[in-house]
């Protein structure tokens, strides 16, 4: 039985997350193991650094107040934490951030920024794809500096999560998906990706085959790709195509 007491230990959180099937319970799961450390919410997803625009959020368990401002001002695109990622390729606390005197000042006023929406710590942890691609989980809440082993223990939970999530496959669900990616163009590029063609994708959809093509270069254009290959790759990466 899963208690709080538990909460801390990286094994018990493995066993209950490995019975979660959707991401609701994922998120909720995650919540519950971050508390004790002094973190009350997160993000997960992946990031490509070298094109921000591609950033998809698995889950986002932002203050709905926060959540609009961090999307609709384009945050994304000057967050200190992306920064660092870029630089250090590893775990990191704000309070790490903080300390390292090669923050910009653009970066120092976006945490400053962070901690006006009442959050004092935060822990940020990527989970390298090969060149400019990461997984993260971003944590947020009141906590004290974190000792190694509470880190260690975090960081563990993080990767976890991450992989459970994209394991379950529902991009439909996801809080934000690429360039504002339709329910449609997300079926459309399934069946790309399972070997349709326009002609499949449209008996499989009951669409004509004209709205079918449609469906899927307007699913291209809005991944950059210049393939319809390399469209199904990206994808792939983000976890926009089921099981992958």
């Amino acid at each position: 039985m899963w208690t709080s007491l538990s909460a801390r230990d990286p094994v018990q959180f493995y066993e209950r997350l490995s019975l979660e099937t959707t991401l609701a319970g994922c998120s909720a799961a995650f919540r519950e193991a971050i508390a004790p450390y002094g973190f009350d919410t997160f993000a997960c997803g992946e990031i490509d650094l070298d094109d921000l625009d591609f950033s998809t959020f698995y889950a986002l368990d932002w203050p709905e107040r926060w959540r609009r401002l961090y999307l609709s001002s384009g945050l994304v695109h000057r967050d200190p934490l992306m920064e660092q990622i870029s630089r250090l390729r590893k775990a990191f606390t704000w309070s790490e951030l903080e300390d390292d005197l090669a923050l910009s000042r653009i970066g120092r006023e976006a945490l400053a920024l962070f901690r006006e929406h009442g959050w004092s710590e935060g822990l940020v942890v990527p989970v390298t794809r090969g060149g400019s691609r990461f997984g993260l989980v971003s944590l947020a809440g009141v906590s004290a500096r974190l000792t190694k082993a509470e880190k260690s223990a975090l960081c563990l939970m993080c990767e976890h999560l991450l992989s459970r999530i994209r394991a379950l496959g529902a991009p439909q669900d996801f809080m934000v998906r690429p360039l504002g990616l339709s329910r449609r163009e997300l079926e459309c590029i399934a069946l790309v990706a399972a070997g349709k063609s326009d002609a499949g994708i449209a008996a499989a959809l009951g669409i004509t085959r004209s709205t079918a093509h449609e469906y899927v270069e307007s699913a291209r254009r809005r991944l950059k790709s210049a393939t319809r290959a390399q469209m199904v790759a990206r994808a792939c990466f983000f976890g926009l195509v089921s099981g992958a």
